[in-house]
């Protein structure tokens, strides 16, 4: 049966606990965004993390810092 056609859907199970839950926790990190850029493999292996493929993108956009 689709839950469109269930009203039983519309139900929360007992087993979700949310009561301990705190509304807009992550809204302002959410508001501010994100960019997901996916590396090949090749190049993902020349960068540690991040922050040393940010600072190489930033050499090619804005030269040495």
């Amino acid at each position: 049966m689709s839950q469109e056609n269930n009203p039983e859907a519309d139900e929360m199970r007992a087993e979700y606990d949310i009561s301990g839950g705190e509304r807009g926790k992550y809204y302002d990190q959410y508001q501010a965004g994100t960019n997901v850029v996916l590396l090949e493999p090749a190049v993902a292996a020349v960068f540690q993390d991040s922050e040393t493929v940010n600072r190489a993108l930033r050499m090619l956009r804005c030269g040495p810092q």
